[in-house]
C-alpha cells in the first residue's frame, strides 16, 4: 500500500485564511466562471469539490477538539464561529452553484457518464430543499443541537469516594457482583434523571425548529422532509415499517430465547435490567486490553491478517496522530470516524475504558477508516460523501470478519469463544433497539405537538415491544420511561439511526460469505466500498456480494445464521 497523501491543491491556496471574506471570492469565482464544454464543465465540478474538501476538513479538525476537550472555550469558540459566520454564508452560494451545474447547457452530456448520476440527484434535491429562510434555522438546530453532549459529558457519578463518567462507570455492570450491579446501574439511571428536564426542553424546543424546516420547505412533516433530504432514492418509509415489523417478528423472539437461556444461566429469580449486560454464564468481564496503545497495536495485526492493507491504513492513520481513543473526563460521549476528504487519512475518536465493547467499537471505526480510504483516490467530493447504509456496511461488516482474528486479543480459548458469543449476542440485541429507536422517530416527526407524557407512553409502548419479555421492570419504570435520552442521534443527527440495522442485515450476510470463501468475501468487500457513492445501495450491496433486502424471509434466514452461531460459541 502506498503513502495516503494529501491533495495538491490546484484552485484554493495552501495559506488560505479561515474567515468569510476571503472564503467568499472562491465561491464567487465559481459563480461567474465560463463554462464552455462539458470538460470545462468537469473542471469547474473539480475545483468546487476542492474547495468543499479544503472548508470541511477545517470544520472537521474544529468539530474534532471541541469534542476532544469540551471545557476547551476556544475549542468551542471556534467550532462555534464555523457555525454561526461561515456556513450560513456559504449556503446561498451552494445553492446558486447548484442551478449554475442544473442549468449548463452541458449537463445532459455529463449525465450519461454512471458516475455523476446519483451526484446530479442529490444536486437536483437540495435545488428543491432550498429555501433562504432555513438558514438561520438550520445554523440554530446545528449549534443547539451540540448541547446534548455538553449535557451528557458534565454527567458522572461516585462510587466509594471515586468519580466516574457514565462510560466509566457502565463498565461496572459486567460485574459478577450483582450488588455491585444494581448500585452502579440506579447510580447511572439516578444521574440521567437529574437533567432529564434539560434534555426533555432540548428536544421539545430541536423538534419545534426541525417542523419549522420542513414545513418552510412545503413538507407536512420533518420525517418525509428528512427523507428527502438524506437522499433516500433507495426505499421509502413504509420499507422502514418493514424492517420494523422483519425485526419484531423474527429477531425479537430469538432475543427472547437467549434472555431466557440467561436467567437460567445466572441463576436469578428475576431477570433485571442490570443482569443483561454481565457475562450470559455469570463469569468476570473479558479483559482484552490495558490500555488504548495496546488496543491499537491488537487491531493492527488482527486488520493485518484480514489483509495487510486493513492494517497499514491504521497504522499511517497513528503516524498522522489521527487518534484518540481513550475516555476521559470532559471529553464528549460516543464514538466515530471523521472522514478528511482532503487528507485522505481520517481521524478516529473513541471512549475506551479496556472493555470488549471497546475492541467491537474500534474494528467498527476501522472498517470506516478503510472506507475513507478506499474512497480517497475518487475523483468529487461528492463521490466519497456515503450514505451511511453503505457507510455502516464497511463497519459493521469488519465487525463480525474481524472475529475470526480475535486470538489477537484474547489468547485464551474460552475466552475467544465468549467474546465471539458476545458479539453475535449484541447482534440479536442491538437490532430491536434500532427497529425501536427509528420507529420512535416516526412517529415523533410525524405527530410533532405531542405532549411530553403522550411522548413518554409510546416510547414504554415500544420498549415493550421490542423489549425481551424476560426482563422485570417492577419499580424501574420511572427508568424505563427516560431510556431514549441516551441516544445521542435522537438530538444530534436525526433519523441517522436505521442505517445500522439495514447495514447489519448486509454485515451478516458478507460474514457469512466470508465464512465460505474468506479471500472473495474480501475481494468483493474492497470492490464495493472503493465504489464510494457512485452507485446506488442496491448496486454497492450487489457488488459486496449481498442483498439489500428487509423482507421477513430474508431477515430470518441471517438471523437463524447467527443464532447457530451464538449456540455453537457456549462453552
Amino acid at each position: 500500500m502506498q503513502r495516503i497523501e494529501k491533495k495538491e491543491r490546484t484552485f484554493v491556496s495552501d495559506s488560505i485564511v479561515f474567515e468569510w471574506e476571503k472564503i467568499k471570492s472562491y465561491f464567487e469565482e465559481l459563480k461567474e466562471r465560463e463554462i464552455a464544454s462539458v470538460e470545462s464543465l468537469k473542471q469547474w465540478l473539480r475545483d468546487r469539490s476542492e474547495l468543499s474538501a479544503v472548508l470541511e476538513e477545517e470544520f472537521a479538525w474544529r468539530y474534532i477538539r471541541m469534542n476532544i476537550d469540551t471545557t476547551n472555550e476556544e475549542f468551542q469558540k471556534s467550532f462555534q464561529h464555523f457555525v454561526q459566520n461561515i456556513n450560513p454564508k456559504i449556503a446561498p452560494f451552494e445553492d446558486a452553484l447548484n442551478r449554475k451545474l442544473n442549468d449548463s447547457l452541458y449537463l445532459k452530456e455529463l449525465s450519461k457518464e454512471p458516475d455523476y448520476a446519483i451526484m446530479l440527484k442529490n444536486t437536483q434535491t437540495q435545488i428543491e430543499l432550498f429555501r433562504e429562510e432555513n438558514i438561520p434555522i438550520l445554523t440554530q438546530l446545528e449549534e443547539d443541537s451540540q448541547k446534548f453532549g455538553a449535557i451528557a459529558a458534565k454527567m458522572s457519578v461516585e462510587l466509594d469516594g471515586k468519580e466516574y463518567t457514565l462510560q466509566q462507570a457502565a463498565k461496572m455492570l459486567k460485574s459478577t457482583d450483582r450488588g455491585l450491579r444494581e448500585k452502579v446501574y440506579r447510580l447511572i439511571q439516578d444521574r440521567r434523571i437529574i437533567d432529564r428536564k434539560a434534555l426533555n426542553e432540548l428536544f421539545d424546543h430541536l423538534i419545534e425548529l426541525r417542523q419549522k424546516v420542513a414545513q418552510n420547505a412545503n413538507f407536512d412533516n420533518y420525517r418525509d422532509y428528512m427523507f428527502k433530504a438524506m437522499g433516500r432514492f433507495d426505499y421509502t418509509a413504509e420499507d422502514c415499517s418493514e424492517f420494523h415489523q422483519s425485526i419484531a417478528e423474527t429477531v425479537v423472539p430469538l432475543a427472547d430465547k437467549m434472555a431466557k437461556k440467561r436467567k437460567q444461566l445466572l441463576k436469578v429469580d428475576h431477570l433485571r435490567p442490570w443482569d443483561t449486560a454481565v457475562d450470559i454464564e455469570g463469569k468476570e468481564p473479558l479483559k482484552p486490553f490495558e490500555n488504548g496503545k495496546e488496543l491499537l497495536d491488537k487491531t493492527i495485526e488482527c486488520f493485518n491478517r484480514i489483509d495487510p492493507f486493513f492494517g497499514e491504513c491504521l497504522k499511517q492513520m497513528n503516524e498522522k496522530q489521527h487518534l484518540d481513543l481513550e475516555s476521559k473526563k470532559g471529553k464528549a460521549p460516543g464514538g466515530f470516524n471523521y472522514p478528511l476528504y482532503e487528507s485522505g487519512l481520517p481521524f478516529i475518536f473513541m471512549n475506551a475504558v479496556g472493555a470488549f465493547r471497546d475492541v467491537t467499537t474500534m474494528v467498527h471505526e476501522g472498517g470506516h477508516a478503510i472506507h475513507s480510504v478506499l474512497t480517497h483516490p475518487l475523483e468529487l467530493v461528492e463521490f466519497k460523501s456515503l450514505t451511511a447504509e453503505i457507510a455502516e456496511l464497511a463497519s459493521m461488516s469488519m465487525e463480525l470478519i474481524s472475529m475470526d482474528h480475535w486470538d489477537v486479543f484474547f489468547d485464551n480459548g474460552e475466552d475467544l469463544k465468549r467474546a465471539k458469543r458476545d458479539q453475535l449476542l449484541d447482534v440479536l440485541g442491538t437490532l430491536p433497539w434500532i427497529a425501536t429507536i427509528d420507529k420512535f422517530q416516526h412517529w415523533i416527526y410525524t405527530h410533532p405537538n405531542h405532549s411530553g407524557e403522550e411522548r413518554e407512553s409510546y416510547w414504554v409502548g415500544l420498549m415493550n415491544e421490542f423489549g425481551s419479555k424476560q426482563i422485570d421492570w417492577s419499580g424501574l419504570e420511572d427508568y424505563k420511561k427516560g431510556a431514549w435520552q441516551k441516544q445521542l442521534h435522537l438530538f444530534e443527527v436525526p433519523f441517522y439511526y436505521i442505517e445500522y440495522g439495514m447495514a447489519q442485515l448486509g454485515a451478516v450476510a458478507i460474514w457469512k460469505n466470508y465464512r465460505e470463501n474468506p479471500k472473495k468475501a474480501i475481494e468483493q468487500y474492497k470492490n464495493a466500498l472503493s465504489l464510494g457513492y457512485t452507485r446506488s445501495i442496491h448496486e454497492v450491496y450487489e457488488a459486496a456480494g449481498v442483498f439489500f433486502d428487509f423482507s421477513k424471509k430474508y431477515v430470518s434466514e441471517l438471523m437463524q445464521f447467527v443464532y447457530k452461531e451464538i449456540e455453537q460459541n457456549f462453552s
